[in-house]
């Protein structure tokens, strides 16, 4: 199969990289949440003006610029943690601050290590960056943002956990993808000191030009697309569908999550009863201390089952879940660009002075939409790639930690019965089982 000719400007230090046209496979959609500690929801640009400027239009310029191919974990350059999460007091604000560690070897670093403070929402202008400058690439969801009635909870511990595991795989998403991970913005996320990265973020676009982008994004889904190819027909059909199913799956999940959560505060009570039971009644009392010993040793493995499905399940189908809304995005983006070339077309078939230039123009239009038309379909089909491992792995290891959980609580409960006919059986009654 040949590689189609894509163009965008990479960093340096970036390997060059091929993007394939077919997309046997079929696209889904990422999704971000919004947290109270940003205030405006323009992060995300739907045509970013530095993917004009950095863009080269020459078609021949746009053979063979992107592989996308999957790196084997023996070539892997780049490792990022983040961990420790700190709450921060001022007198204006309270929020959290997360340590992200950095270890590589690739030669546009200055150093092998390094060690800087980011908060939420240094992610999320990171998130909106790499939106911005590739708007048909797909860029892993972030962990939802808070809304109102939630801030009590913004501090909880758990909740804090919950996040910092989010932005440890948001991150290393971004380092493992072939074009991400070689920008400007990623290596200044991972690198700047506070003051340095505030200083960068300002230089991005501002409110009036991210309202400018979204008035364009709303005009150009108002006029549509009216020759969209069909493989872009079939990619939104398939995020719709997969919405469906993936949406039900998470909210079936969290519903059997918080069903286990009510057996076990029963478990817990039951317990407790058998042994004061066991206290007034003498011939039953070793039987229902038993009771009471098999009870609470189904009550620690329903604990652990309980936390495995939220440690590993959940977060897997709640992060697709977000993917959706995300992948939504990047196709409308899609389909923005070429609303764009369409009009232009129109337009130039209509106006009869300066048709020289608007033909210039009009070519640039059509190579970027060439440019995201064959980014789209190959981070689509890298995109399912992943997806597919990610959700078998954590269906695989949610039926072995059940097979693993039930077999734990069914050899309690056979050593109750052994124990109930050996005794039986030594007091010369019948076992009638």
């Amino acid at each position: 199969m040949s590689d189609p000719v894509v163009d965008n400007a990479v960093p340096s230090g970036n390997s060059s990289v091929a993007i394939p046209t077919d997309i046997s496979g079929q696209i889904l959609d990422l999704d971000e949440d919004d947290d109270l500690e940003v205030f405006s929801k323009g992060t995300t640009l739907t045509e970013g003006s530095s993917f004009n400027a950095s863009m080269q239009t020459s078609p021949a310029s746009m053979i063979n610029q992107y592989k996308f191919e999957e790196e084997d974990a023996d070539t892997k350059d780049i490792f990022v943690t983040v961990d420790n999460p700190e709450s921060i007091v001022t007198a204006i604000e309270t929020y959290v601050t997360y340590r992200v560690m950095t270890k590589t070897t690739r030669s546009e670093f200055d150093a092998s290590e390094f060690e800087v403070q980011r908060r939420y929402q240094d992610f999320l202008w990171l998130k909106g960056r790499l939106e911005e400058a590739h708007p048909t690439l797909i860029v892993h969801p972030l962990p939802e943002k808070f809304v109102m009635k939630g801030m009590v909870e913004r501090f909880n511990e758990d909740f804090i956990e919950t996040r910092r595991k989010a932005l440890h795989r948001f991150l290393n998403r971004i380092a493992e993808h072939p074009i991400f991970s070689s920008t400007d913005d990623f290596k200044i996320f991972l690198t700047a000191e506070s003051g340095e990265l505030t200083s960068h973020k300002k230089q991005g676009p501002g409110f009036l030009s991210r309202m400018g982008e979204t008035v364009k994004a709303v005009a150009a889904s108002v006029r549509g697309v009216r020759n969209r190819p069909d493989e872009f027909t079939d990619m939104q059909e398939y995020v719709e569908a997969f919405t469906q199913k993936i949406g039900s799956l998470d909210k079936v999940s969290q519903r059997i999550v918080r069903e286990k959560k009510e057996h076990l505060e029963e478990l817990k009570e039951s317990g407790p009863i058998y042994t004061l039971w066991s206290q007034s009644e003498e011939e039953l009392a070793e039987p229902l201390k038993r009771m009471a010993g098999c009870l609470d040793s189904c009550c620690k493995e329903t604990e652990e089952q309980v936390k495995e499905l939220n440690d590993h399940l959940i977060p897997v189908l709640h992060e697709y879940v977000l993917c959706t809304e995300t992948l939504k995005a990047v196709l409308r983006r899609r389909d923005n660009i070429q609303a764009d070339f369409e009009a232009k077309t129109e337009a130039l078939a209509m106006k009869k002075a300066d048709r020289d230039a608007m033909r210039v123009e009009l070519d640039k239009m059509e190579d970027r939409l060439e440019w995201a038309n064959n980014a789209l379909k190959s981070d689509w089909t890298r995109w399912q790639k992943v997806m597919r491992t990610d959700l078998r792995s954590a269906f695989v290891d949610t039926a072995e930690r059940n097979v693993n959980y039930y077999e734990k609580c069914l050899a309690v409960w056979e050593s109750f019965l052994h124990s109930q006919r050996t005794e039986a059986d030594g007091n010369g009654k019948v076992d009638c089982s």
